[in-house]
């Protein structure tokens, strides 16, 4: 497994075994970097942030860009996730925000974070993305009588200071939530916000490619930068068999950008490992016994959080954090707690196999916050602390403004870059501990 603190590079390494990847096939590998080109923007990662970013550059702005991808369009965590639309990112609540900062800083974010649903939203139906869009409704769900209390406060401020509707933010009590959406026996209420829905996140990373394609950018595949020299004004980037000179440099490889890569994000951001767990289809009787009567994505209020949802077919996906180090990831521990997990929230359904198993690296920053910043024609988005999937969106849109010269919101997503890691060399040991406060919290407050 590919730890982006450790290894030097996350060149030329086999793709994920995902429930995704078994469903529809990668295509043909796009032509690696042979020889010297040029581009007026260079965009290191093939996510969701570059392709994006690089579709925002060409068609609203008319600017030549380059996406130079490690490995192959669907290795990294664009292809991982869980295929969760949803509004948010980082781990603050907008009440925080409000404290941190200011109201209006607080309301201007949630507005970049409704924009962001909105944005996946209007790509999928205006290009007609076949990517198993499901119903809409992001449920977040409290996981003891303190987190339901933190909800219907959460509500409430979003109503209040938000304009949020009746609609658009519900709280759902305990009764309701088990009778209505699911009969989870952790559960003591939930919030819903009806603007989220679940997607087969490799499907639609595919169908961005297809668009950035078709408005003539080029993609080069297996075409990992090894080196990155800035000389004159330019950059050049070195991979294993070319170089693409540009005059501006785009970074979006999130949470798999190596350790040692570029000094405006080196020990910057940490790694986290997440893992996915997909059971067998569910029969009729099974899914009834287990009470779930929705397919809106979910999320609960743990420290440590899971998050599932029914898929199109009745398998039931379920993810939460996988191990500190990269090399146990493939440690079946791990996907072994995640299904006792699931059995704890629907216990009928503890007999139930498990069928696929993966993981992917997330990034979170120090302030727990993504940061979508451009500076001298640099930029990077890093941060999405597992919620990168609508707001790269967002963050490729502000990225391509912000390169091509223009205005981008005076808000901290976009204008503080990222704060270095305190004590990086002991990061790891400190998210070791902090899993172990994180478990003895959520299960004894």
């Amino acid at each position: 497994m590919y730890d982006p603190l450790i290894d030097a590079s996350p060149n030329r390494l086999s793709l994920p075994n995902s429930y995704w990847a078994s469903q529809i096939s990668l295509g043909k590998l796009s032509p690696s970097l042979l020889g010297n080109h040029s581009a007026d923007v260079a965009i290191i990662g093939g996510g969701y942030t570059g392709l994006l970013t690089a579709y925002y550059l060409a068609t609203e702005h008319q600017i030549d860009c380059h996406v130079l991808e490690a490995n192959q369009v669907g290795f990294g965590a664009s292809a991982r996730n869980a295929g969760f639309v949803l509004k948010g990112s980082g781990r603050l609540g907008y009440a925080q925000m409000a404290k941190k900062w200011d109201l209006d800083t607080a309301k201007g974010i949630y507005h970049e974070f409704s924009d962001a649903v909105a944005r996946v939203d209007d790509l999928i139906v205006s290009n007609q993305i076949d990517c198993d869009k499901q119903e809409y409704g992001y449920l977040k769900v409290a996981h003891n009588a303190k987190a339901m209390q933190h909800l219907q406060n959460a509500a409430d401020f979003i109503k209040n200071n938000f304009g949020g509707s009746d609609n658009s933010v519900e709280f759902i009590n305990r009764d309701k939530f088990c009778k209505q959406y699911m009969d989870h026996h952790q559960a003591y209420g939930a919030l819903r916000l009806s603007d989220g829905f679940g997607v087969q996140p490799l499907k639609l990373l595919l169908g961005y490619k297809d668009l950035v394609t078709k408005s003539s950018v080029t993609v080069s595949e297996q075409s990992c930068v090894q080196e990155w020299v800035e000389e004159s004004g330019k950059h050049r980037l070195i991979t294993d068999n070319g170089e693409l000179t540009a005059q501006k440099v785009i970074c979006a490889g999130n949470a798999y950008t190596p350790k040692y890569f570029n000094q405006r994000i080196d020990n910057k951001y940490l790694p986290i490992l997440s893992n996915i767990i997909v059971t067998e289809p569910l029969s009729e009787q099974q899914r009834l016994e287990a009470g779930i009567h929705t397919h809106q994505v979910t999320m609960d209020t743990r420290i440590l959080k899971y998050y599932y949802r029914l898929l199109p077919d009745n398998r039931l996906l379920f993810g939460g954090r996988g191990a500190v180090w990269g090399k146990g990831a493939n440690n079946p521990i791990y996907s072994q707690r995640l299904k006792q997990a699931l059995d704890r929230c629907f216990p009928s359904l503890a007999k139930v196999k498990v069928e696929y198993n993966w993981t992917g690296w997330i990034a979170a920053a120090f302030d727990d916050m993504p940061h979508v910043y451009e500076k001298k024609g640099v930029g990077y988005s890093l941060g999405y602390c597992g919620a990168g999937l609508s707001f790269s969106a967002q963050a490729a849109y502000q990225l391509a403004q912000s390169i091509a010269g223009e205005t981008v919101p005076e808000l901290p997503l976009y204008k503080s870059p990222l704060p270095p890691m305190p004590f990086s060399k002991m990061k790891r040991w400190g998210q070791w501990a902090y899993y172990h406060y994180g478990y003895l919290k959520d299960r004894f407050s």
